[in-house]
C-alpha cells in the first residue's frame, strides 16, 4: 500500500486532526509542519502532493504506539528504514494492544475471516519458516475492519451525544 494511503486512512479511523497529527510525530521525537502533514494527506493528482516516505511513517506509526500506550523507558527504538505491510500491521497491533482474537474480530467486521494461524504467519521473523507476508488485499481489509469499529464508534457516540 502507498504510505500516504495509509496516514491518511489512520487519520480518518482515529479523528486526528491536524494537532494530533503533529503531535503524534512529536511523541516519536520528530518535528513537522502543518503544511508537511497537509501535502501527505493530499490525493496524487494534487500539485502540492508529497509522498510520505517509509521512515516518517514509522516515525508516525512509533508515535501512535507512544500515543496510544505511553512511551516506554529509556531509548526510543530507530525507525525502519523500509517497511513492509507485516512490520506496519505489527506496529498497529501494537499501538491498539490487540491480541490475536481481537485483530480476527476486526478482519471479520470487513468480512475477511482468516485463521489464527494464518495471522501468526504475518508476525513472525522473515526468516522463520512459516512466515507469510501481509499481501495489500489483507491489509487493506484490516484498516477497513479498524474503521468499522473505531471510526463507526465515534460517529455513533456522536450522534448518540447530539439528540
Amino acid at each position: 500500500m502507498i504510505n500516504n494511503d495509509i496516514l491518511r486512512r489512520t487519520r480518518y479511523i482515529f479523528d486526528f486532526d491536524d494537532s494530533t497529527m503533529i503531535a503524534i510525530f512529536g511523541l516519536a521525537g520528530h518535528q513537522v509542519t502543518r503544511r508537511e502533514i497537509s501535502d501527505w494527506l493530499k490525493k496524487e493528482g494534487d500539485p502540492a502532493y508529497q509522498e510520505c516516505s517509509d521512515t516518517l511513517l514509522a516515525i508516525f506509526l512509533n508515535g501512535l504506539i507512544n500515543k496510544k500506550r505511553g512511551k516506554k523507558e529509556g531509548p526510543q527504538p530507530e525507525p525502519e528504514k523500509r517497511l513492509t505491510n507485516n512490520i506496519i500491521f505489527m506496529k498497529f497491533k501494537i499501538a491498539l494492544n490487540l491480541q490475536a482474537e481481537d485483530v480476527l474480530g476486526i478482519m471479520a467486521l470487513a468480512h475477511l475471516h482468516i485463521s489464527k494461524h494464518e495471522l501468526s504467519a504475518f508476525f513472525r521473523k522473515p526468516g522463520h519458516k512459516h512466515y507469510r507476508e501481509c499481501k495489500d488485499q489483507i491489509f487493506r481489509n484490516f484498516l477497513k475492519g479498524l474503521q468499522l469499529k473505531y471510526r463507526d464508534n465515534i460517529e455513533s457516540k456522536a450522534e448518540f451525544e447530539g439528540q
